[in-house]
């Protein structure tokens, strides 16, 4: 595997020991630039940070903070571009870049939106948000060796339209978005990973084998504390799930399924058939 995590620099930590790890999420989330907010995410020593869980933090104008490009438009407007053409190949690394670009959101938010869980919740979500700021690290500066920038094509805004729905609801913040949104790159990851090696871009493949690594963790992060609140609630997970997919409008998943790494990322035999009575396992 070419070790690409050692050809971005290492930012330096920010020498402001007493930050509080909460409110630094919510002004990092701000940060219009993705490359200044991957930056400054990636710098950021959450050991050092004092933390609130009880805090409540008002929400505030210009969340999440965003360029001016890419532009946002529904994904059906969309166009398939064939892969083994320049353009089409740097559509598709532009698509992985701004789906990490969102995740980098989506992680911050879980940080200061919702009080009143353990300190490792939150510890953990900065830790996503931080190997999250590496992989848009990766890409963009994969997009730009292909001679394009982030912002070149148009994107769709779906990952956030769900973090919007789920603003007030934590359980169903966890359940739609790292569990089926952020879930749904396992299934994809190997079959895009194909696709670039089959048009010689190693490279591209590279950084995809780091992403499925860490998005595997992830995506366990997510199990793990949607869990929590269900045994703490005294609820069943998997009937509470498909209640939540029903109410939020959340998209059907059809295979095939990447199973082995869904069941890496903790999901149970009995969640996994729930999902579909019939399985194609990628490996």
């Amino acid at each position: 595997m070419i070790n690409l995590a050692n050809n971005i620099p290492q930012p330096q930590a920010a020498d402001n020991p007493r930050q509080s790890l909460r409110e630094e999420a919510q002004r990092l989330l701000m940060i219009n630039s993705p490359q200044e907010k991957a930056i400054a995410v990636r710098r950021l020593d959450t050991t050092a940070t004092s933390l609130d869980i009880a805090q409540h933090i008002p929400s505030c104008i210009g969340i999440p903070g965003r360029p001016e490009k890419p532009a946002l438009v529904p994904h059906s407007a969309l166009k398939n571009r064939a892969v083994g053409t320049l353009e089409g190949r740097a559509c598709l690394i532009h698509a992985l870049t701004h789906i990490e670009a969102n995740a980098i959101n989506l992680a911050l938010d879980l940080v200061w939106r919702f009080d009143g869980m353990p300190e490792t919740f939150y510890r953990n979500w900065a830790q996503v948000a931080q190997e999250e700021a590496l992989h848009f690290d990766l890409l963009e500066n994969h997009l730009k060796s292909l001679g394009f920038s982030y912002g070149d094509f148009p994107a769709h805004d779906g990952l956030w339209a769900m973090a919007e729905k789920t603003k007030n609801n934590l359980l169903a913040r966890l359940a739609l978005v790292p569990r089926t949104l952020e879930a749904r790159g396992l299934d994809a990851t190997p079959a895009i990973r194909n696709k670039l090696v089959s048009v010689g871009d190693q490279k591209g493949a590279a950084i995809l084998d780091i992403i499925l690594r860490d998005e595997i963790g992830h995506v366990a992060t997510g199990n793990q504390w949607y869990h929590y609140l269900c045994a703490a609630a005294r609820i069943d997970p998997i009937s509470t799930y498909a209640e939540l997919t029903r109410q939020f409008a959340a998209p059907v998943l059809q295979g095939p399924f990447n199973l082995p790494a869904r069941r890496a990322a903790g999901f149970s035999e009995a969640e996994l058939s729930a999902l579909c009575h019939v399985f194609v396992d990628l490996h």
